[in-house]
């Protein structure tokens, strides 16, 4: 994997300097952490889109219950929070969903292989290899979920659940601030140069 010297810090830790939100509620810095307040709103990246990179998220959870994801490849400025649900990938951050919403999932579109996911209260990382057609989610070092462009999908059964279809090679990152009670907290988000697909996903 890309070493720390080669990584790109989105999140300064200070404040919220290349960032916009659209939507309800909002994000606050608190003690150097990004902090997530009611929503559903989506704090954006605005200064550069992402192509093929490995995306690291650093997070906490305070409740098994507690609603986030990442977006990756959304498909130009997002004029408001839906736009990024279904003009990008999600990433979920839910600790108790089901195997097809649960922590590390392309939302709606894969199940979880595997729920590594800590503890509330303990910080988890989040690496989002973005290779071409395909996606594969590492939280804490194994591997949940590889996705390809085109691959079967379950159907649509909500009208929340993301439009299904390709995103761009190129796309802008952001976090989601999901409802009242969901208090999530980030302290890493970068991005690295793309190393190997990790073990398991490159077949």
């Amino acid at each position: 994997m890309a070493g720390d010297e080669q990584a790109v810090q989105l999140y300064n830790g200070v404040d919220l300097n290349g960032w916009q939100h659209t939507g309800p509620g909002g994000f606050t810095v608190e003690d150097g952490l990004l902090t997530t307040h009611g929503g559903m709103g989506l704090l954006w990246y605005t200064q550069r889109t992402v192509g093929d990179a490995l995306v690291r998220v650093v997070y906490r959870c305070g409740r098994s219950d507690d609603n986030s994801g990442v977006f990756v490849r959304i498909d130009g400025p997002p004029a408001d929070p839906w736009h990024a649900v279904h003009h990008g990938h999600e990433i979920q951050i839910l600790n108790n969903g089901d195997d097809w919403h649960a922590t590390g999932c392309v939302y709606s579109m894969t199940a979880v292989q595997a729920r590594p996911e800590h503890p509330p209260g303990q910080w988890n990382t989040m690496d989002i290899w973005l290779d071409g057609e395909r996606i594969a989610v590492q939280i804490n070092g194994v591997l949940v979920t590889v996705y390809t462009t085109g691959q079967p999908v379950p159907e649509r059964v909500k009208d929340y659940e993301p439009e299904r279809g390709r995103r761009p090679a190129h796309g802008y990152v952001g976090l989601q601030n999901h409802d009242g009670p969901s208090r999530v907290q980030f302290r890493e988000v970068s991005i690295r140069p793309l190393p190997g697909l990790p073990q398991g996903a490159a077949s």
